[in-house]
């Protein structure tokens, strides 16, 4: 068979994108599909190991610390998200594995939906639309007024490729942006704020677009929803984990901040039950990197990186040391 000459990739469970690309990505690539197998995956892994050099995953596929003993010949993971917390990085280090992620392939749409969040939850647009639909602009009359985007002070956790493009939209609106980051940005004119609780102090609005981590997790809490106030708004497109979920509905129902975007939640696909009766709570199922653009360039990418590791050339996008 032909696909028997073609460099085998290892798919633990199947990428969105590669369901929408396989035909594609077979024409280069023998995918050695473990969810298709009726043998457990330990002992897939072992029928495999001696062969296997890549594997491709997504967010929701963890590659642990067992799954990489398990493959001694690996030498290359490409996910196709942006984060890197399902992966074992210290173990790839330890074993000299290379890591590719999406690069910045989702920025621009991750920016669009944080933007479109925090005007949702701002001019009331999803709870107007029920209102309206539910019949009730006959017998209520108007709706209750919307607050304004322009000249909203915002403030931006992480300020990578994805943190910068929602700055550049929100300046186009007016916006006064202020930000906190790992370090600060030599080459930006943003203020910078080290603790996110003096930043939520300073901001009208909240958008989280930070990297999941040990010193991420829960980072937006009680404390800093308190010093955002009742008016402010919250929104995430990074991880769930990086807020308290249960202080956020907490503060919510309680009347502590005005309102939050959330694309992202700790627990996905499980949701308290709390957000769905609040208007001032926008909810989406994780979708922010959901476009058929962005799809057909993380396929670019991803046969990209897989091509260059298979000719012994430089990754496109490379996890490197941070």
């Amino acid at each position: 068979m032909v696909e028997d000459h073609l460099p085998q990739v290892l798919v633990l469970r199947p990428p969105k994108s590669f369901t929408f690309f396989e035909n594609q990505f077979s024409k280069k690539f023998h995918f050695l599909k473990a969810w298709e197998s009726q043998l457990p995956t330990t002992d897939f892994l072992a029928t495999h190991a001696a062969s296997v050099k890549a594997i491709l995953c997504n967010a929701s596929t963890p590659i642990t610390a067992d799954i990489l003993h398990h493959l001694p010949s690996l030498k290359l993971i490409v996910t196709t998200s942006v984060g890197h917390d399902h992966i074992n990085i210290p173990e790839c280090r330890r074993r000299s594995i290379s890591v590719a992620n999406a690069g910045q392939v989702f920025s621009e749409d991750c920016a669009d939906l944080a933007v479109g969040l925090l005007i949702d939850v701002l001019r009331k647009i999803s709870a107007a639309d029920r209102f309206v639909r539910a019949g009730l602009w006959p017998i209520s009359g108007d709706y209750p007024l919307g607050s304004k985007l322009g000249g909203k002070r915002v403030g931006i956790v992480g300020l990578g490729s994805i943190g910068l493009e929602v700055a550049k939209r929100l300046e186009a609106f007016g916006c006064i942006i202020s930000y906190n980051s790992r370090r600060e940005k030599a080459n930006v004119s943003y203020r910078f704020y080290s603790n996110v609780c003096e930043l939520g102090a300073n901001s009208d609005a909240l958008i989280i677009c930070c990297a999941f981590n040990d010193e991420t997790h829960h980072m937006i809490n009680k404390e800093v929803m308190k010093a955002l106030g009742k008016e402010g708004v919250i929104v995430n497109i990074g991880r769930g984990a990086v807020i308290d979920e249960k202080e956020l509905v907490q503060c919510l129902v309680e009347g502590e901040i005005g309102g939050a975007g959330l694309d992202v939640f700790e627990n996905e696909p499980d949701l308290p039950k709390e957000l769905f009766t609040l208007d001032n709570v926008v909810l989406s199922p994780h979708l922010a990197v959901f476009t058929s653009e962005s799809f057909s360039d993380l396929f670019d990418l991803v046969m990209g990186n897989l091509e260059a590791f298979f000719s012994n050339k430089p990754l496109l996008s490379p996890l490197l040391d941070e």
